[in-house]
């Protein structure tokens, strides 16, 4: 039985527990316990990334990595004089965690309460640029706003 399971998952990994049982003729029980006990295999989401890169693509990124790191030994003021930056999406709210919207309360007074903050429907993209000391520059795009290059233009000679 364990050998047919095994052939099951072999030919489809997304194939339920369900299905298995069902090709297999064995209950939902005893089919999870040789997937996990026996063959001590896991059913795992899939990891999202950005993009799957090509061939090329792989061996360009690896290229400049080493070639930046190469640079960064041999000039330790490499990393000191380089400005990245990053964009991303940000909510129009800020949230208080729970320690910061503490209080003293009396022996009689009813405890504080605090309502679950929900997002905000304004949302905008934040473009920040640090160095190795931080942040060096931040811009949030206008309401609105395209991101294209004649804003980006404008944004790194604000940076400039």
């Amino acid at each position: 039985m364990i050998a047919k399971v095994r052939t099951n998952v072999r030919n489809n990994r997304r194939l339920t527990v369900r299905d298995i049982a069902d090709d297999c003729g064995i209950c939902m029980g005893s089919c999870e316990a040789i997937l996990t006990d026996d063959l001590h295999i896991k059913r795992v989401c899939v990891k999202f990334v950005p993009r799957l890169l090509t061939d090329d693509q792989r061996e360009q990124c690896q290229t400049i990595a080493c070639d930046l790191f190469e640079r960064s030994s041999e000039d330790v003021q490499f990393l000191k004089n380089n400005v990245t930056g990053d964009e991303s999406w940000v909510y129009g709210y800020d949230p208080e965690t729970k320690l910061q919207s503490s209080q003293w309360k009396g022996p009689t007074s009813a405890r504080p309460k605090k309502g679950h903050q929900v997002r905000s429907k304004t949302k905008v993209v934040l473009l920040a640029f640090f160095d190795s000391e931080g942040i060096v520059h931040h811009k949030y795009a206008p309401d609105g706003q395209t991101i294209n290059k004649e804003f980006y233009v404008e944004v790194l000679q604000c940076l400039r």
